[in-house]
C-alpha cells in the first residue's frame, strides 16, 4: 500500500441486499385482481355465446342427419320439406314469431336470402320445391350448402 494514497485505506463497498420479489407491490396487486376479472369476464361472455348458440348446433346436427337420409334414399321432395322445416324451426327461434310464422313462398326465401351473403343464397325455385311431391331439378348439394350456411351465419335479431 501506498501511505500517500488516503483512498487505499478504505473498506470495499458493501452492496446492500437484492430486493425480493414477494411481496409485489400494490400496483401488481391491482393488476392481477384485474387480470382475474378480465378473464372471468371473457370466460362468462363465451359461456353465454356457445349456450346462445345451442339452436345453431342442434339444427347443424339434424342438417346431417337430413342430409344422410337424402343420400340413402334420393328423394329430394321429402329431403327439401325437411330442411324447409329445419329452416323455420331455427328462424323461429332466433327471429320474433310474428316475422317468421306468417312468411312462406316467395316471401319465405326472401327473408332467408336477405340473412346471408350473395353466393349462400337458395334457388329462386327452393321453396316451391319444399311444398310439391315431385321437386323441379334443384342442386340439393347447393341447398344443402345454403342451409348450412343460413344456420351458420343468419344474425339473430335483437
Amino acid at each position: 500500500m501506498n501511505a500517500q494514497d488516503p483512498l487505499a485505506n478504505l473498506h470495499p463497498l458493501r452492496e446492500p441486499a437484492l430486493i425480493g420479489w414477494w411481496p409485489p407491490a400494490p400496483g401488481w396487486w391491482i393488476l392481477a385482481g384485474l387480470a382475474i376479472l378480465g378473464l372471468l369476464a371473457l370466460l362468462w361472455f363465451l359461456l353465454r355465446r356457445y349456450r346462445a348458440n345451442a339452436y345453431r348446433r342442434q339444427a347443424l346436427a339434424q342438417l346431417h342427419e337430413l342430409h344422410e337420409a337424402f343420400v340413402a334414399t334420393r328423394n329430394p321432395g321429402e329431403y327439401t320439406a325437411g330442411i324447409n322445416a329445419l329452416l323455420k324451426s331455427v328462424a323461429l327461434h332466433a327471429y320474433p314469431r310474428r316475422d317468421v310464422a306468417p312468411t312462406n313462398g316467395d316471401a319465405w326465401l326472401q327473408f332467408l336470402n336477405a340473412r346471408v351473403r350473395a353466393g349462400e343464397r337458395f334457388q329462386a325455385d327452393y321453396t316451391s320445391a319444399a311444398y310439391r311431391r315431385e321437386s323441379p331439378e334443384l342442386d340439393m348439394e347447393q341447398v344443402q350448402r345454403a342451409a348450412r350456411n343460413w344456420i351458420k351465419r343468419h344474425e339473430v335479431a335483437r
